[in-house]
């Protein structure tokens, strides 16, 4: 009997088996697609359009393993409103994604009107820690010998006491 590793594991290894086979069902073989769509077309483009499945066309029984594989469809979700503009931008969408994969594997883009959820927000940079948690911050941080790792554990614990200190303010807050 072999004993299982300790420790946590990454994300992506726990949910590889969930997400490779549903993106599989529809033809997303590569989940980079879905995960980094806005950066792949850009922000406007994902705003209003959004990857439902990659379509291949059937394979012959006998096919020749010397022949070309025979390109895609990418299918999206189109919002209504911006179905013209998709179909306008769908050569730019093509090339765009072909490049992120790294071959010529979508040949045209298929479109299906219907709502999207908004995109999510970038979260910007975190508020600047109080000066009450940045000295005791450093204090604490104060025995370590490199320069480096101090200040970025400083930094670290600052905003750590910080948000600390919200949580127990907001659970003993009556009003909220």
């Amino acid at each position: 009997m072999t004993a299982r590793p300790r420790g946590a594991k990454p994300l992506d290894q726990l949910m590889r088996g969930v997400i490779g086979p549903a993106l599989a069902a529809r033809g997303l073989g590569e989940a980079s697609l879905i995960a980094h769509w806005p950066a792949i077309v850009g922000e406007t483009i994902a705003a209003y359009a959004r990857p439902l499945q990659v379509s291949w066309p059937p394979r012959p029984e006998k096919r020749d393993p010397e022949a070309p594989v025979a390109p895609a469809t990418l299918v999206l979700r189109v919002d209504g409103a911006f179905a013209l503009e998709a179909q306008h931008n769908s050569a730019l969408i093509v090339s765009r994604v072909n490049a992120h994969l790294g071959w010529r594997c979508i040949e045209k883009v298929a479109f299906r009107q219907g709502p999207l959820p908004p995109l999510k927000a970038k979260r910007g940079p975190a508020p600047a820690p109080s000066e009450a948690a940045e000295a005791e911050a450093q204090r604490a941080a104060a025995a370590i010998v490199d320069d480096g790792l101090r200040e970025a554990l400083t930094r670290f614990g600052a905003r750590a006491i910080d948000r600390s200190a919200q949580r127990i303010a907001a659970a003993t807050d009556p009003g909220a």
